[in-house]
């Protein structure tokens, strides 16, 4: 993408109501007037909040919305000009159960309350192979423990990767630390019982993947 572009996307995120892009100081300094005002101040309702982390183009965001307008979603991630055609999707059609918000998943503590958070998605994330670049997996310890601070007690956590090293990496971390596995599957696409959720919703990279007959794999955990 063109930096001619991506300014382009940068200022036409700045005019969209459903765009929320706190500076590192005013989350750092736990001054984001959104940490717990989200169902009050911008959704208007009662409902589950779901996050998806790492939202990339917000396919998924905005997939998961249409066909749940009873809950609320959130797209995060650090690349607006990528999550501008979700935001943009969502506004040509109207849904008022859609946000994104553009901030690094580890200041999420300071950009929701306690409990506020009902879901969280994570869909094909970096797996950081590289043994020094552990701590920065999605599901490394210290961000289950930041997962743990804003999901309500009940709240479900899916990993969906086609990588078959951070799938394994994560069951192993869950069943080590004693936390709840749902479900769990190597091909979502080649085994039966596939949640509809995971099988219906492909985001452009998934069907590359898939493509090139990469597997996708699927967990579904609480923290316990």
């Amino acid at each position: 993408m063109g930096s001619k572009n991506k300014l382009k996307r940068f200022r036409e995120n700045d005019t969209f109501n459903h765009v929320f892009q706190p500076t590192r100081e005013e989350l750092v300094n736990n001054n984001f007037a959104m940490k717990g005002q989200w169902r009050n101040t911008f959704f208007k309702n009662e409902n589950p909040i779901v996050l998806e982390l790492g939202c990339g183009k917000g396919e998924y965001t905005v997939e998961l919305a249409k066909r749940d307008s009873n809950k609320n979603f959130i797209g995060i991630d650090i690349k607006g000009a990528r999550f501008w055609r979700g935001a943009k999707t969502a506004l040509e059609n109207h849904m008022s159960n859609v946000a994104f918000i553009r901030t690094q998943i580890e200041l999420i503590e300071s950009v929701f309350a306690s409990n506020e958070i009902d879901e969280i998605w994570i869909t094909f994330p970096d797996p950081q192979i590289k043994y020094k670049r552990t701590k920065h997996r999605l599901t490394h310890q210290a961000f289950l423990d930041r997962y743990k601070t804003i999901l309500k007690h009940d709240g479900l956590i899916h990993l969906k990767t086609d990588s078959e090293f951070m799938h394994g990496y994560t069951l192993g971390l869950l069943h080590g630390l004693g936390h709840e596995i749902q479900y769990s599957n190597h091909d979502v696409y080649r085994q039966e019982g596939s949640p509809d959720e995971v099988t219906s919703i492909q985001t452009f990279y998934e069907s590359t993947y898939l493509a090139q007959g990469k597997a996708i794999t699927y967990l579904r955990f609480k923290l316990s």
